[in-house]
């Protein structure tokens, strides 16, 4: 079992080092069951790396991990299934499929490759709904194919282990040299419902043979194989065209230049598609690339953009499910949706398509569906740009498609408050400028200045900066290559650049150059008219840079920064991954601590030191205890003074370790009233600042507010709630993001709230007031000077009783009698001889001060009652009692017992 905290996840890059150094350790002290973890460095490595991956992602995401059986509870996670995990999320990222689909088998094997004519040695990859191919003899040849595609799976003869897969649009793919082909072939046909009984033999003849005579015609005659075509749209999209083919039909008559261009790249695209296929199961190699390089043709732009990006397999496994979003989500008011209606008119002003309420009315359905569809990102700023230029080449669902591929598989953590995965991509592209880039690393030793600049770069994929018919060049290349694109076009800029940046004497010189070039690249192959086309946003009045072609660009971007591969991208996330979130948590608990700071008398290094407690107890919570109020209600999107929270479980565990009095036997108990009374929007969660301020309280706070706490501990809402240990249920929290305007409307409350007076509290009556002096005696043992303080309580508690007898007697006299009613003398002195009894015993257990306080409260009338005023004037009278609270007592020790035993807590199950 293994709990790991931000302050050492950051850590794990040096870990190495330290296991090595406890191993030899260890060993040296004769336990040699460590020696496996010494001979094993590197896997430990990497199991530790995972652990901390897996406590990101579940952090940021509680959900997560529920459709994953073994990493669903973390107190079962084991090796396999982390590395069962891993496999399959690179496997997913690979091929971009659905995040539902799981790496289940994997079969080495050799492919024909048709166009080529040879064979490619790889490994065939098996998901639910998915049989992958992706060749290792460097020819970067891959395939897709969708189980639903598939129609047969056949063995050519009986004496090779190979087998041939035939797919609708009568293609055919031969796999050989299958070891466990057997096998593979019965796991293909489950999953397709394929049978190979007895009884369809005949038909399995019939069809083994056209398979066959499809190879025979693949092998000698490329050229004439029918094109493969995707799965038909079977869902209701609002809109069914593309924006661009409503507002920029194609004019076939056309024959300037740049359309004769055009026509050209449909052309080759055309020859690309008979050789390679089209749709789901096209084969994907170094050509393909090339021809994403040297640009798309407008008419193919969308239906290439879903290919690549996955989201056409997304589409065809939710039929419907956009027009359903689409009926549910409109008419809903929410913060997002006030914010897209906000941003409509920002995205792409100077577009035909989005001066119209054609297309402003497709943006809005799409960015609220999405919003209702996934409420942890709801709507982000620089969605709408993206979602603009989606529209403008795909159709309205597919457009849909296409940004849940973008912001949930292909740029995650892109689009939330913190924008955690843009940060993180920052962090490569920083690290790729100190390779590749020295020059501008001698220059400018803080590269800080490129993750500011560039933040745009990354979540708008250039389209920001760019015009956008050269824009849509650059997601083109991302469709195909993911992030890769994006950083190499960002190196490739800077390298353009670089003389200029190396002589700027500031950033906002650096800042004005590459505005400068930004608005010199232009699209020279462009079909689109003057009107489409995005004009310059930078100063014309000064010498601009000489045009630059984005095809150019692109391409040398390729040629010179395309060596890393998308892999060592991803490995270098995860490690920047650490390093990021860990300067935003510093960041968060500089602010929380600040904000604290103006409440409490605690030092800054005090409060350093509670926070870590404290956010270290809210990881116990989530990690150990699966249906915790503190995960069940995490929400990373709230105000940082909300991140971490404790329910009474965690809160009680603290509170008991941090507490500057011993509370005997009714500490859980006076856990209980303390949770209640510091809740103070009663969700059952306690946040920092209250924590800290009652903490602060209990250690600095004068006389009268001690006592004026615990007195409150024995009034409404704190002590007349049920003592079982069960806190009110939380309230549920609405879809989608924190509700800002109630937060501002409740610290606007706080901010009036005017201080509370001793005047304001309410009167304790007879079954608060015994349960009040309980907990004093509670509060007193075990100090030296108990004795004194015993008989000074009782002293007051008679005292206190008499003077109420006194006035109730006044008042008796005063008023005429009633008849059927019990005088207030014959009960005082019961109450008042109960009173020292219990002084005389003030090891009276929680369980009987529970029962005799609810036997009080349970009499038909109260008969006498305390006012604070009266309470604070008797004890102040008795110098024992006195001295006690005012007494300093020391948190730095509390704190430092506090950290050794939290480690220790058995984790509640």
């Amino acid at each position: 079992k293994l709990i790991i905290s931000w302050d050492e996840i950051w850590r794990l890059e040096k870990t190495s080092n330290v296991i090595l150094t406890e191993s030899i350790h260890v060993l040296a002290h004769g336990e040699d069951h460590y020696f496996s973890m010494l001979l094993h460095l590197n896997e430990t490595f990497v199991i530790m790396e995972q652990l901390a991956n897996y406590s990101i992602k579940r952090l940021f995401d509680k959900e997560a991990f529920q459709g994953e059986p073994a990493l669903s509870d973390p107190l079962q996670i084991t090796k396999r299934g982390l590395e069962a995990h891993a496999k399959s999320e690179q496997f997913r990222s690979f091929f971009r499929l659905p995040k539902e689909q799981n790496l289940l088998e994997v079969h080495e094997s050799f492919l024909w490759v048709p166009f080529s004519h040879f064979k490619t040695l790889g490994k065939i990859c098996l998901s639910e709904n998915y049989l992958c191919f992706a060749s290792q003899d460097g020819s970067q040849c891959h395939i897709i194919i969708p189980m639903r595609e598939v129609i047969n799976v056949e063995k050519p003869d009986s004496s090779s282990r190979a087998l041939t897969v035939c797919v609708r649009g009568k293609r055919a793919l031969r796999f050989s040299e299958v070891r466990d082909y057997q096998r593979l072939a019965n796991t293909i046909r489950s999953r397709c419902g394929i049978s190979a009984s007895p009884q369809h033999s005949a038909s399995s003849e019939v069809i083994r043979g056209e398979c066959q005579s499809l190879i025979n015609h693949f092998e000698d005659n490329p050229e004439d194989v029918t094109l493969m075509v995707g799965q038909k749209d079977t869902s209701k999209a609002v809109n069914t065209e593309a924006l661009m083919t409503v507002f920029h039909p194609q004019d076939v008559e056309n024959l300037d230049p740049k359309m004769l261009k055009e026509k050209m790249k449909e052309q080759s695209w055309n020859i690309h598609f008979s050789e390679y296929g089209r749709g789901t199961s096209m084969f994907f190699t170094r050509k393909t690339r090339d021809l994403i390089v040297r640009g798309v043709p407008e008419s193919l732009r969308g239906e290439l953009w879903m290919l690549f990006s996955g989201a056409v397999n997304d589409m065809a496994a939710h039929p419907g499910y956009y027009t359903e979003l689409v009926e549910q989500s409109l008419g809903n008011s929410t913060l997002a949706t006030d914010e897209i209606e906000r941003d409509l008119h920002r995205s792409l002003p100077e577009h035909p398509a989005f001066q119209s309420d054609t297309g402003i009315s497709a943006l809005r359905r799409v960015l609220t569906a999405y919003a209702y569809r996934n409420p942890k990102i709801g709507y982000c700023q620089a969605m709408n740009i993206l979602t603009s230029v989606l529209l403008l080449y795909a159709k309205e669902e597919e457009a849909f498609w296409l940004l849940v591929a973008v912001c949930e598989r292909m740029l995650p953590d892109y689009f939330n408050r913190r924008i955690i995965g843009a940060l993180v991509d920052q962090a490569v592209f920083e690290d790729l400028i100190r390779e590749n880039l020295p020059q501008l690393v001698e220059h400018m030793t803080d590269l800080s200045f490129f993750s500011s600049v560039s933040l745009s770069w990354f979540l708008t994929l250039f389209i920001s900066v760019l015009p956008i018919e050269s824009a849509v060049n650059v997601v083109d290349c991302f469709f195909y290559d993911g992030i890769k694109a994006i950083l190499q076009l960002g190196l490739a800029v800077l390298d353009f650049n670089l003389e200029a940046l190396i002589t700027c004497n500031d950033d906002a010189e650096a800042v004005t150059i590459l505005n400068r070039f930004f608005d010199s690249v232009t699209n020279k192959d462009s079909p689109l008219p003057p009107t489409v086309q995005q004009a310059s946003v930078g100063n014309n009045g000064q010498a601009s840079h000489v045009s630059v072609d984005i095809s150019e660009l692109i391409q040398e971007a390729y040629e010179k920064y395309g060596h890393f591969r998308s892999e060592e991208v991803e490995s270098s996330r995860k490690r920047n991954k650490l390093h990021v979130i860990q300067t935003l948590e510093d960041t968060t608990k500089q602010n929380v601590i600040r904000v604290v700071s103006q409440e409490v008398q605690f030092t800054t290094s005090q409060l350093d030191e509670l926070y870590n407690l404290f956010k270290r107890q809210h990881f116990r919570s989530c990690y150990w205890t699966m249906k915790s109020p503190a995960l069940i209600h995490h929400d990373p999107s709230l105000a940082y003074l909300e991140q971490y929270q404790l329910g009474f479980q965690q809160f009680s565990e603290l509170f008991f370790l941090l507490e500057p009095w011993a509370f005997c036997a009714s500490k859980s108990t006076l856990s209980l009233w303390v949770f209640r009374l510091i809740d103070e929007n009663q969700d059952g969660l306690i946040n920092f600042r209250e924590f800290c301020c009652a903490l602060d309280t209990l250690y600095g706070g004068s006389f009268t507010n001690k006592l004026k706490f615990l007195f409150k501990l024995h009034l409404p809402p704190a002590f007349d709630l049920p003592e079982d240990g069960v806190i009110r249920k939380s309230p549920e929290r609405g879809r989608g993001k924190v509700d800002l305007q109630a937060y501002l409307k409740q610290w606007q409350n706080e901010i009036l709230k005017k201080e509370e007076t001793i005047k304001d509290l309410p009167r304790i009556n007879q079954a608060q007031f015994i349960q009040f002096s309980k907990t004093l005696y509670n509060i007193f043992h075990g100090d030296p000077e108990e004795e004194s303080l015993y008989r000074a309580v009782a002293h007051v508690t008679s005292l206190l009783l008499r003077m109420e007898e006194v006035g109730r007697r006044l008042q008796e006299s005063s008023s005429p009698p009633r008849e059927a009613t019990k005088p207030a003398s014959t009960t005082t002195p019961v109450e008042a001889s109960s009173t020292k009894e219990a002084s005389s015993k003030p090891e009276t257990s929680d369980a009987s001060s529970s029962h005799n306080s609810q036997e009080g409260a349970e009499q038909s009338s109260t008969d006498w009652s305390f006012s604070f005023e009266q309470v604070l004037a008797s004890l102040l009278n008795e110098p024992a009692i006195v001295g006690f609270f005012e007494r300093h007592v020391y948190i730095q020790t509390k704190l430092g017992q506090a950290r050794v035993a939290q480690l220790k807590l058995k984790a509640n199950k």
